[in-house]
């Protein structure tokens, strides 16, 4: 059901941000603090049994120096790409959705097949739920990843909050492309769907010279907000822990208010396409037009009135693959 607010208010949906006074400060310490590690990525050749892409185990240093592992993949012939320039080739940097992991090659086809590279980064602790993953949350002891939730991991701080890993995770992730010889620094975009939407806005925020960021059903954005109009997990669990933490209320959300896709919006100058279902009680609507409508950079977002979480699936894929195109070209 269409149960957010109608598209002509969500259009024009702009709410005031709950932005802490030391957030550039917050995050700017957090990531010169990942980057006194090396980020020491390795790019190990990995068969697949693909004849027309290549692949590479990927291991780097994220949150804390932590290793964290993805996939990396290319055309066999990189020169055969449309988009080569100079033997380099533009990169799709890609986050996972809440609860997967990394899972195995053959699930990240469409970006080398259509003639780009790819990184796609595994996500700490989680891999558990609906795709493999194989890196674990070193700061919890996770030996493997674990079944959710990690809304309210460390949420009482925001420097012990397990979204401050994973979102330094995500910018050492483009960092860790950029590392690898096929891939031009100058044309790196990030894209992910719902937590990997959230995940590519927060990247946009604190990254500045990214090509295009492509967030689909951006989850972790308006927090308040959602926890107040969905029963549906992932939200529903900041909602469970704080029925019974009720003197903790306001300092959850000020631990929030750090990891808010509006406030990483408000910051980045990347072009963006972003997209919503209007049905998605996951990713409210609302909370996808807050972050859009407050988004810096030039931006548009494809609606799907009649969709849920699953948005506009391989229709807004080939909407992707055009917008891609058109931004590798310059």
């Amino acid at each position: 059901m269409l149960f957010d607010l109608p598209l002509a208010e969500l259009r024009v949906y702009k709410p005031d941000r709950e932005e802490p006074a030391d957030f550039d400060a917050f995050w700017a310490g957090t990531l010169a603090d990942a980057r006194k590690h090396e980020l020491a990525p390795v790019f190990e050749p990995f068969d697949a049994g693909l004849a027309t892409i290549d692949v590479w185990d990927v291991t780097f240093a994220g949150f804390g120096g932590q290793p964290i592992k993805g996939w990396f993949l290319a055309p066999h012939d990189p020169a055969a790409s449309p988009f080569a320039r100079d033997g380099w080739l533009p990169c799709v940097v890609e986050y996972i959705g809440y609860g997967g992991g990394r899972g195995r090659p053959i699930d990240w086809l469409l970006p080398p097949s259509a003639g780009y590279a790819h990184l796609v980064m595994d996500t700490r602790g989680q891999g558990s739920t609906w795709r493999s993953g194989d890196t674990p949350d070193l700061v919890t002891g996770d030996a493997t990843g674990q079944h959710p939730g990690f809304m309210t991991r460390g949420v009482l701080d925001p420097a012990t909050y397990y979204y401050r890993r994973l979102m330094t995770d995500a910018v050492r992730a483009v960092e860790a492309a950029r590392a690898h010889p096929l891939v031009d620094p100058a044309r790196v975009a990030v894209t992910g769907g719902s937590q990997g939407g959230g995940l590519s806005l927060a990247v946009a925020g604190l990254v500045p010279d990214l090509m295009l960021a492509l967030p689909e059903a951006p989850f972790m954005c308006h927090w308040r907000r959602a926890t107040e109009i969905t029963d549906s997990d992932p939200y529903h669990e900041i909602v469970r822990f704080a029925r019974v933490r009720r003197d903790q209320v306001e300092r959850v959300f000020t631990t929030l208010s750090y990891f808010d896709g509006v406030n990483f919006a408000v910051r980045a100058r990347a072009p963006a396409l972003f997209s919503v279902g209007l049905m998605d009680q996951v990713t409210p609507p609302s909370t996808v037009f807050a972050a859009y409508n407050h988004y810096a950079g030039p931006k548009s977002i494809e609606v799907y009135p009649f969709n849920g979480h699953e948005g506009g699936e391989t229709i807004h894929a080939e909407v992707k693959l055009r917008r891609l195109a058109e931004a590798a070209r310059g």
